[in-house]
């Protein structure tokens, strides 16, 4: 089966397309600020700025951490479903689950590995460009060089493997008939999980004063936690949602069908989704209102305030990249996949607008939903650090960043998926839904 999984990487590279990319994107940003932790421990730096590079690394490591497992999780869930009647026909030919899983893991590795691999080059560089951005903001001594050495190139290896190895694994237990009831206990505990984990991080934020350093740390972790838990309860929520949008027509009652059937496909969209819309109001929200009590108090940033304003700035950009990247793929996955089922709609008498229609309702739907839940976890974060930090309970500038943050959302998934519905539809819809050869 280890043999068959290369042969399948080698002939057919173009399916695991977009599993690469997030596997090459994921692993540069977890080598690129790794590489923080050897410019740090390197002989000759300071104290000062080796606790500024260890700070930078630990924090945004974690984030990638977590980004990388979702992103290489969603897109390969796409790709093992896509492939559902090549696994029936080697289940029907004598292939085990086991003999199946160790297939399709070992694509996701191979995939993953020349992923990582191609990645140390732009890491290298972004780690220079990272390490100059803390050096002319005086963080870190001009006299520091920016060394690459093990930590970054074992961590963004290993954690790369390991994210791709656990999702593929995941993916394919779920196509080859894992236990319902197991998937659905899973499922609710790493639900549950991310909600309580949440919940307490953002109540942490109450035991701290408002000049803490570290103030800002609860309710950003707070309202990724709660961004991740709520995005996979998108399902259950769409459902009942769904019973109660009057939508009809030749566009808004397939539309309405169609995500009723893929409902539990979605936390691939609606995990970058109400990430990138949760993480990027709370973060930007929160260092506005620092910056603001700062400015009020009438004193000058200190290295630590400096410090922390990079680093938020930092991994909202990496953030709003990664996630954006996430999911442009899953859609762009998604939608590609569903080339047959358009092509018999069109067979069936449905016109090209009406099916572009559909998937514009599809993408509405979606984007408000997820707008909803990153909204709500934002928010909790939001309040619970502006309360510690000031006498107020909003950010005065929080509803423009809010609706910059929506704004992206929107043309994002939009975009992304009416672009990709009309590539699609240009295919006959004859050659559509015939077999492939």
């Amino acid at each position: 089966m280890l043999t068959l999984a290369t042969r399948s990487v080698r002939q057919r590279p173009g399916r695991f397309a977009a599993t690469l990319l997030s596997a090459f994107l994921g692993a540069a940003i977890i080598m690129t600020f790794n590489s923080m932790h050897d410019t740090a421990g390197a002989p000759g730096v300071d104290s000062v700025s080796s606790e500024t590079l260890s700070t930078a690394a630990g924090v945004v490591g974690g984030y990638g951490t977590l980004l990388v497992f979702f992103a290489v999780a969603s897109t390969l869930t796409v790709n093992v479903r896509q492939r559902s009647a090549e696994i029936e026909l080697l289940r029907c030919s004598g292939a085990t689950p086991a003999q199946l899983k160790r297939m399709v893991v070992g694509e996701a590795v191979a995939v993953a590995l020349v992923g990582a691999l191609l990645a140390i080059g732009p890491a290298m560089l972004g780690g220079r460009v990272l390490l100059d951005v803390f050096q002319d903001s005086g963080q870190v001594a001009e006299s520091v060089d920016h060394t690459f050495g093990p930590i970054a190139l074992y961590s963004g290896l290993d954690i790369t493997v390991l994210a791709a190895a656990g999702a593929a694994f995941l993916a394919v237990r779920r196509a080859t008939g894992g236990r319902p009831r197991s998937r659905s206990r899973g499922r609710r505990f790493l639900v549950l999980g991310s909600l309580v984990l949440g919940a307490l991080s953002i109540c942490t934020t109450f035991v701290l004063s408002s000049t803490d350093a570290a103030l800002m740390a609860p309710p950003a972790y707070g309202a990724i936690l709660l961004s991740v838990g709520l995005a996979l309860l998108s399902p259950g929520l769409l459902r009942a949602l769904l019973g109660r949008l009057p939508l009809t027509g030749p566009s808004g009652y397939p539309a309405v069908r169609g995500l009723r059937v893929r409902v539990a496909e979605l936390p691939g969209v609606m995990v970058p989704l109400t990430l990138f819309i949760g993480m990027a109001t709370a973060t930007l929200s929160m260092q506005g209102v620092e910056n603001d009590a700062i400015h009020a108090a009438g004193v000058p940033k200190s290295v630590d305030a400096k410090n922390l304003e990079t680093l938020n700035l930092t991994v909202v950009g990496i953030i709003v990249v990664f996630s954006c990247v996430m999911l442009i793929n899953s859609l762009y996955a998604a939608t590609t996949y569903r080339r047959k089922e358009f092509g018999q709609q069109r067979l069936a008498g449905a016109t090209p607008g009406q099916v572009l229609g559909m998937v514009g309702i599809e993408s509405l739907v979606l984007t408000v939903t997820g707008v909803v839940l990153g909204t709500g976890a934002a928010l909790a974060g939001i309040v619970s650090f502006t309360t510690v930090r000031t006498d107020a309970v909003l950010p005065e500038r929080g509803l423009g960043i809010w609706l910059g943050v929506v704004a992206v959302a929107v043309a994002v998934t939009m975009g992304t998926s009416l672009v990709t519905a009309w590539r699609v539809l240009r295919t006959p819809a004859i050659s559509a839904v015939a077999p492939a050869a």
